[in-house]
């Protein structure tokens, strides 16, 4: 009898430890094993970029013209682009791990750290004579310690790879654009064509990274957000003195036909023209200004400004109000011939659209030049 007392005060023992360990463990708080972090895969050596091929990057996933962009890279699109020849384009950023692009002011491009690369591919859609997509280029500017440099790769027939190639070249495509069918020699820019546009004081300098022009949404993989925003999550953005998004001064969308026409004018300037005409550029020579933040003086955009050069006899200023066809600036835009056209560069065929906007935008204007 004492055995069985003390073979059954030994199991009611056992029972109150093991349901005092399982309360334990019910109530303990779960610490899972952190995630490994994540790490860019693509391969990158400043002392030795660029690669002879854009494959050697590693920015993309499976096929190369598919540009699905690996972990680190991201897609990112400006709120208006600058127009060359109806080309499409697709736009990446990539930067090392522990560095941050700076915020200088809306209108001045990020200010992005050694080791940053912009990656922009242009390609058509509904190329003749398969209604195919052909991608004709991707463009690098990479910021190397002392400056930015370009590295441009011309995409093989196959579409399976892109190679450096900075002495530039043509291509002819016909493409079907809506349900027009249009026709190029399609200019692929040399190293110098680059610096052209892509300077300030003959140094290197990206073009359409500015937060006035980044400040829109875009949809990434987890769903659509404010770009900026999402740099900044991300950890590409140092947020230090990064505005909210409700205060940087943005561009507007210039085929939106909600804005105000004088909104989308400027808008559609301060991406195809400003580059060149802003102070120490390829044009500041010439007297006006056409930055987004600088059209809201008409001064600067050239209203009533009598022109520097008689390029036609027809022309009274660079912007005559109500009347296009003696406004210099449209008579440039609608023109082929590549000593007057504008831009100088970067084009070859008129944009019709945009041509129409600048004309409707003038014939707006109710200044009575003197």
């Amino acid at each position: 009898m004492k055995k069985k007392y003390s073979y059954l005060l030994t199991t009611f023992l056992f029972l109150i430890i093991l349901s005092s360990c399982k309360s334990d463990d019910d109530d303990a708080i779960y610490i899972p094993t952190p995630e490994p972090e994540q790490v860019s895969p693509v391969v990158f050596d400043l002392t030795a970029v660029p690669y002879d091929t854009l494959s050697e990057y590693n920015f993309f996933d499976g096929d190369l013209k598919n540009q699905t962009p690996v972990y680190g890279v991201l897609p990112y699109e400006p709120i208006n682009t600058l127009f060359t020849d109806y080309a499409h384009k697709k736009r990446f950023v990539w930067m090392p791990n522990d560095v941050k692009a700076t915020y200088v002011e809306d209108f001045k491009t990020l200010d992005f750290p050694t080791g940053t690369i912009l990656i922009k591919t242009f390609y058509y859609d509904n190329v003749l004579p398969d209604n195919t997509t052909k991608i004709i280029e991707t463009r690098l500017m990479i910021r190397k310690e002392s400056e930015w440099i370009f590295a441009n790769y011309i995409w093989n027939d196959d579409q399976t790879e892109a190679v450096l190639d900075l002495t530039g070249g043509t291509i002819d495509i016909d493409w079907v654009e809506g349900s027009i069918t249009k026709s190029t020699s399609y200019r692929i820019p040399s190293e110098t064509e680059c610096l052209v546009c892509h300077k300030v004081s003959n140094t290197p300098t990206p073009i359409g990274t500015k937060p006035q022009n980044l400040n829109s949404l875009f949809s990434f993989e987890n769903g659509e957000i404010n770009q900026l925003e999402k740099w900044n999550s991300f950890g590409y953005i140092d947020n230090t003195n990064l505005p909210n998004a409700s205060q940087i001064e943005t561009v507007v969308n210039w085929k939106d036909t909600n804005e105000s026409l004088d909104l989308r004018a400027r808008s559609y300037m301060d991406i195809n023209c400003a580059h060149c005409h802003i102070q120490d550029a390829h044009c500041s020579y010439r007297p006006i200004r056409l930055s987004f933040n600088e059209t809201s003086n008409p001064d600067n955009y050239g209203e009533c400004v009598v022109p520097d050069e008689n390029i036609d006899n027809s022309l009274t200023h660079v912007v005559s109000p109500a009347r296009p066809n003696r406004s210099v600036i449209y008579y440039r835009m609608n023109s082929t011939n590549e000593s007057v056209r504008m831009p100088l560069i970067g084009r070859t065929i008129i944009h019709d659209e945009g041509v129409a906007l600048i004309e409707e935008w003038i014939n707006s204007l109710t200044t009575v030049c003197e």
